[in-house]
């Protein structure tokens, strides 16, 4: 078997519908800490497309999301010297697509923290097919606190 993503380490009964392992109709989005960013791959399929060959562009907005939402959940609980992963929620994050992304290979995220304190990351990312960045994202994301509604989801 593969090395568990962090979703599945941190979170295996996360719901989420991009990146929980327990939605098994979710996009199961996997990310993996590599050389001071987290990177994932991810597969599209046809029922994710605008039109043909294209993905939508809502469903970037959802893998970006997510996958920079673990690479700050996965930053701050390395600050924290913890060893499980806050709940960390999105605060603000925008997309922009600058090509459209094919379906017909798998896409690959990447992302990055650009600035760090105990409780909130910003964090740039990027989705790339065929050696072509296709959007970018940039977002804030917090670890919440107990009485959140998110604070027990993971």
């Amino acid at each position: 078997m593969s090395a568990k993503s962090l979703q599945e380490k941190y979170a295996p009964n996360n719901a989420c519908w991009g990146c929980g392992p327990a939605n098994t109709e979710g996009l199961r989005i996997r990310s993996f800490p590599k050389n001071g960013e987290v990177v994932a791959e991810w597969k599209p399929q046809k029922k994710y497309e605008a039109f043909p060959g294209v993905l939508n562009g809502g469903v970037i907005g959802t893998l970006l999301d997510c996958h920079c939402n673990w690479t700050a959940a996965y930053h701050l609980m390395k600050r924290a010297n913890e060893d499980h992963a806050p709940c960390t929620v999105t605060a603000e994050y925008s997309i922009k697509l600058l090509r459209p992304t094919p379906t017909n290979d798998s896409v690959f995220l990447s992302a990055k923290v650009i600035d760090l304190t105990d409780d909130r990351a910003t964090v740039e990312g990027t989705l790339s097919t065929g050696g072509k960045i296709c959007a970018t994202c940039r977002g804030i994301f917090v670890a919440v606190k107990e009485g959140h509604p998110a604070y027990h989801r993971w």
